[in-house]
């Protein structure tokens, strides 16, 4: 595709719809980090950074790009891991973290309707102190809403209560061309035709650009607890999982974590963990509404976890003891990066069943490659976080073994019958391995979605199913 590259009348025509040198940056006014994500190396400079502060002018930039060729990157808090907001094709690069406010709290049908800017951590201040509760809980708290709908976020509380898309009830998107459409709404049921709204939700901004969203809340769990249970190995912590999957205990986060990974968070944070007796970790939390309902629910796991080797099961019963263990938990993705000089991320899924083989398997590649790599993840829901470290490694060395390692990694998912991504997406880091691991039927499909929504390529190219 051959886009036009932005002169001079084009920059004029542009700040004429934004009109405001604050929200329209060129040249040395571009931030540095608009030239990459949180962790993918991919690093592309936009030629213009414009900062929306509504619907009306997100359609009119989208329109004047789509007339003239000109490609548009979506970004929101740039908290990715995959490349996904990186403006490959330079162009303009579309910030929405300035649409960031909550338009109304329907305590009647549970919805809340708020722009795309909106961080994670403020909606969920929003919704509980108000006696609400959104479940999904990413690890990355300063990324926003938008974001978390473009990649479908799933986080720790998965387990029970599912991941974005169950909680996305309508949308409203620019598409390509500069159009504005609603999708869904504050129905429970639709069965009106094809459902476009799930389309949207996971497409990574290569479809169209959120703009507003009316999400499903709950009522606000009154009572939480979590424990902390230690086992003397890794093996014996995840192959108790489907046990407690099969339990029917119910629990709303299941986690595993190591000793090395909760050191790197100590030293990260400044502060100690609560324990330190064991190689490996299970973190889960339960909640209901009542300290008996919850007590009820994790009895009978105790006692399993006991009866499968846990050295003890550690009670977190209080708001200050939870906060220390799970901020620990929030900090891994920055600990470990503080570890090392560079790295890179398998974000696989598996069924449930298969967690503890494909969590054995990332740890056996370390003698076999020579490379350090750390992992935790949601065990609860199959969803590892393997991150290769590149250390001391000259770039050859280490672009070499990071590739045989990812290899490995996404034959043996397959193998599984899992997928590429659990929750940070494909972007432009991981097409490859996508294209791998589906046929080549189902990519067509893929594209020929994306042709109907942007005939001319012009939204957030060379991403997810781009050839």
């Amino acid at each position: 595709m051959n886009y036009k590259k932005l002169d001079a009348q084009d920059f004029d025509n542009l700040f004429a719809i934004i009109g405001d040198e604050e929200r329209f940056l060129t040249d040395g006014d571009i931030n540095e980090e608009y030239s990459h994500d949180e962790l993918s190396g991919t690093a592309s400079w936009p030629d213009v950074v414009v900062r929306p502060t509504s619907t009306e002018e997100v359609s009119q930039v989208m329109k004047y790009a789509y007339d003239n060729n000109i490609p548009l990157t979506p970004r929101g808090a740039g908290t990715g891991l995959v490349g996904a907001a990186v403006p490959m094709e330079h162009g303009i690069l579309l910030d929405t973290s300035l649409m960031n406010n909550f338009l109304e709290l329907d305590e009647e049908n549970l919805t809340l309707t708020l722009e795309p800017g909106v961080l994670l951590m403020e909606l969920a201040a929003y919704v509980e102190d108000r006696g609400f509760f959104y479940p999904p809980d990413p690890g990355e708290k300063s990324a926003t809403i938008g974001g978390n709908i473009s990649t479908n976020a799933g986080g720790m509380r998965a387990v029970k209560y599912g991941v974005t898309r169950d909680y996305v009830r309508g949308l409203e998107v620019v598409l390509p061309n500069g159009d504005v459409i609603e999708l869904g709404g504050k129905v429970v049921k639709n069965s009106s035709g094809y459902d476009l709204k799930d389309l949207i939700i996971g497409s990574e901004g290569t479809l169209g650009i959120v703009t507003k969203a009316i999400l499903k809340l709950l009522p606000l769990p009154q009572k939480t607890i979590s424990l902390l249970v230690p086992f003397p190995t890794l093996q014996q912590a995840i192959r108790t999982v489907p046990k407690i999957i099969m339990s029917k205990s119910n629990p709303v986060a299941v986690e595993f974590m190591e000793k090395e990974v909760i050191l790197d968070s100590e030293e990260y944070l400044g502060k100690k963990f609560p324990d330190h007796q064991a190689d490996a970790y299970l973190l889960l939390k339960f909640d209901g509404n009542s300290a008996e309902d919850v007590q009820k629910a994790y009895e009978g796991v105790a006692d399993l976890c006991l009866a499968q080797g846990a050295m003890d099961v550690l009670i977190s019963d209080t708001e200050e003891r939870d906060e220390s263990i799970w901020k620990a938990r929030g900090a891994f993705l920055e600990a470990i990066k503080g570890s090392t000089s560079d790295m890179d991320e398998v974000d696989i899924v598996v069924p449930r069943n298969c967690v503890n083989e494909m969590v054995e398997f990332s740890h056996s590649l370390q003698d076999k490659i020579g490379v350090r790599i750390k992992s935790f993840g949601h065990a609860g829901d199959g969803n590892l976080h393997a991150y290769i470290l590149k250390d001391d490694m000259s770039d050859d060395v280490w672009e070499e073994k990071m590739a045989q390692a990812m290899e490995m990694m996404y034959a043996k998912g397959r193998e599984l019958q899992g997928q590429v991504s659990g929750e940070h997406g494909i972007g432009y880091a991981k097409r490859g391995y996508l294209s791998e691991s589906d046929s080549q039927q189902v990519m067509n499909l893929m594209r020929g979605i994306k042709a109907a929504f942007d005939p001319k390529n012009i939204l957030n190219p060379h991403k997810v199913c781009e050839a």
